[in-house]
């Protein structure tokens, strides 16, 4: 019975340790172990098609170095054409998903809206993968699931946010994003998902989502849109510096009350003095 679907990666740079080849490899699926000896490792992932992505990044580059990345399983179990579907949500319920179900373009973008690098040769592999194979049912649930719900809610019945915000992107976006803040933190892709489709160009987000036909420049474009997602975040997150006005109030404020200390030092000394016995 196999325990897991491991991965030999050469060529590691000198720094890159246990944690970056997990946070790395990451992107690909669930990760069983990681084991680094030297400039090489061995990378065990919980899935086959976990495994066959981490094989796609063969000649991408981490801290630097380029990375050799073959498999170690035996050939006849690589040579499976596995496509996750995983396991049917109960009807009513909302649709989910693993990281190997993404299109192996939209984790390609992911990685470059990281800061990794990939040369176009991979993220080409990418999509010819997604072409050969297609992209998982789970994976189409959940996001026509997102785009139906969301459009019934903030446009009408029988409604798609996709369908409509070419329309009305600015009044759908708000609605959208207050939707959000109702149900309180939702998951990182059906934020920016949700999001995204609330934008003037939603309908081409969820046309890379559900198509396969693409080109690498589209994966680009998708980890432009990303990157600048995080980055609208991270500033959200991040609390205001202080205005001038703020800073001098303060100033004013510990001014104040210095006063009294420093006015009550006169009389604390006078007191002294007075108190003092006479020679």
């Amino acid at each position: 019975m196999s325990t897991g679907y491991t991965i030999h990666v050469s060529g590691l740079a000198p720094t890159t340790d246990e944690t970056k080849l997990a946070d790395f490899f990451s992107f690909c699926g669930k990760l069983t172990s990681v084991k680094k000896s030297g400039t090489e490792a061995d990378i065990t992932f919980e899935k086959l098609s976990a495994q066959k992505t981490a094989l796609m990044l063969n000649g991408g580059t981490l801290d630097g170095a380029h990375l050799e990345v073959t498999s170690t399983t035996p050939e006849g179990e690589t040579a499976k054409n596995v496509l996750p579907t995983g396991t049917q949500s109960p009807t009513g319920a909302t649709p989910t998903f693993d990281q190997e179900d993404k299109p192996k373009a939209a984790i390609a973008a992911e990685y470059l809206a990281h800061g990794y690098l990939l040369g176009d040769h991979i993220i080409q592999k990418a999509i010819e993968v997604d072409n050969k194979q297609g992209i998982s049912a789970r994976f189409l649930s959940f996001v026509n699931d997102i785009d139906k719900r969301a459009g019934e809610k903030l446009v009408g019945e029988n409604q798609t946010v996709s369908g409509n915000v070419h329309a009305q992107a600015s009044q759908v976006y708000s609605k959208v994003r207050e939707a959000d803040q109702q149900r309180g933190v939702s998951t990182k892709f059906h934020e920016y998902y949700t999001k995204a489709l609330a934008t003037p160009v939603g309908q081409r987000v969820a046309q890379f989502y559900t198509d396969t036909h693409k080109q690498v420049l589209d994966v680009h474009e998708e980890a432009k849109r990303i990157a600048n997602q995080k980055k609208g975040a991270s500033r959200a997150a991040s609390p205001p510096p202080p205005s001038a006005a703020d800073a001098k109030a303060s100033e004013a404020g510990a001014a104040a009350a210095a006063a009294p200390a420093a006015a009550a030092e006169p009389e604390k000394a006078a007191a002294t003095d007075a108190t003092a016995p006479k020679s």
